[in-house]
């Protein structure tokens, strides 16, 4: 199949650090690269990718300082687009409502990806306005608050099978890693870590619109003795990281729509001890992969029943569900429906 993937443009593909997204939209590419599929992925000038990159912008907006209007470098490349769609047997995109408009009056399949939160009431306005144009979750619990809309199919995330694997290394602390936000819970991880006795160690970055938090909050807490902060790391970092762990601890405060870190964690066969919030029953199973737990007081109980678990069955896990070939071939199988679409309308008529 001709299949453009069409990315945000905040951070290249794959990011350099933090940046789950564009993270996914690349596992994606390069597996569907080596399915024997025509891949055109519109992204940034920095993305690496087998796929022919169409550079839609010269970098990632996160990276380029110039850059005082994010929403014009959206603008054309949806134009850009748009002038091409004719080129591809189906368009993929995952940039949120953005195309909705300018692509629901044009003849080439297409279909989004969200990859975010959706209980703000403000995104019912939008949403609700297009009921028709084709939508894929990636958590069944993202869909509560827009059970209206025009669901394809869930489809969770995966990972190349040979990225991130386990390594040999001592475990001898807790992990926290992704992005510090009061949803992520990083305070709770601390206290966590601190009345189970054991260290923390904080892989994470601080977002701008988060500054201020971290400032206030959080960087008080990072004085701890048994709190180690590390900042961003990236791919290559993770395995030993995660690997050293005893477990990840994911102690979120608001409706994950999945949390790439569960699957990461559980790649290098780490358990991963997450609140039930959002997707959190659908990535983790429990008591294998990790313990799903309510609270501070459960997780801490938590902790000291990870050597229960096998660390090569949480491995085997993520082999048998998370992989990025598996989340490729769902995709194609929604991508062969979309093109089959008009010609059953053609038979209904």
């Amino acid at each position: 199949m001709r299949i453009a993937q069409i990315a945000p443009l905040f951070e290249a593909v794959p990011p350099k650090l933090y940046g789950g997204t564009e993270r996914v939209v690349s596992n994606l590419t390069e597996e569907l690269v080596a399915m024997g599929h025509d891949v055109t992925l519109f992204a940034s000038g920095d993305s690496v990718t087998s796929a022919r990159l169409e550079a839609v912008w010269p970098q990632a907006i996160r990276l380029d300082p110039t850059v005082k209007d994010w929403i014009a470098a959206y603008m054309r490349m949806l134009e850009l687009i748009y002038r091409r769609a004719d080129e591809f047997d189906v368009l993929h995109f995952h940039i949120d409502y953005f195309p909705f408009s300018l692509f629901k009056r044009q003849r080439t399949p297409f279909v989004t990806t969200l990859h975010g939160r959706l209980d703000l009431p403000e995104f019912a306005e939008v949403y609700n306005l297009f009921p028709d144009v084709p939508l894929i979750s990636i958590s069944d619990n993202q869909r509560l608050p827009l059970p209206r809309v025009g669901w394809m199919r869930t489809v969770l995330h995966g990972l190349p099978e040979k990225l991130l694997t386990p390594r040999p290394v001592k475990q001898d602390y807790l992990a926290f890693l992704g992005r510090i936000s009061p949803e992520k819970g990083i305070d709770k991880a601390i206290r966590i870590a601190a009345a189970a006795g054991m260290k923390l160690k904080v892989a994470a970055k601080v977002d701008r619109a988060d500054q201020d938090y971290y400032d206030q909050e959080i960087r008080p807490l990072l004085g701890a003795g048994h709190v180690e902060f590390i900042g961003e790391i990236n791919d290559a970092q993770k395995p030993e990281f995660l690997s050293g762990a005893h477990a990840l601890l994911f102690p979120i405060d608001w409706p994950e729509p999945f949390g790439l870190v569960m699957i990461e964690a559980m790649a290098c066969g780490t358990p991963v001890i997450a609140f039930n919030r959002g997707s959190v029953p659908e990535v983790m199973d429990d008591g294998v992969s990790g313990f799903i737990v309510e609270d501070e007081a459960a997780a801490i109980a938590a902790v000291g029943r990870l050597g229960e678990l096998d660390r090569a069955r949480v491995r085997q896990q993520f082999e048998r569900r998370f992989t990025a070939r598996r989340m490729a071939e769902d995709y194609v199988d929604a991508y062969e429906l979309l093109t089959e679409m008009p010609k059953l309308r053609a038979v209904g008529d």
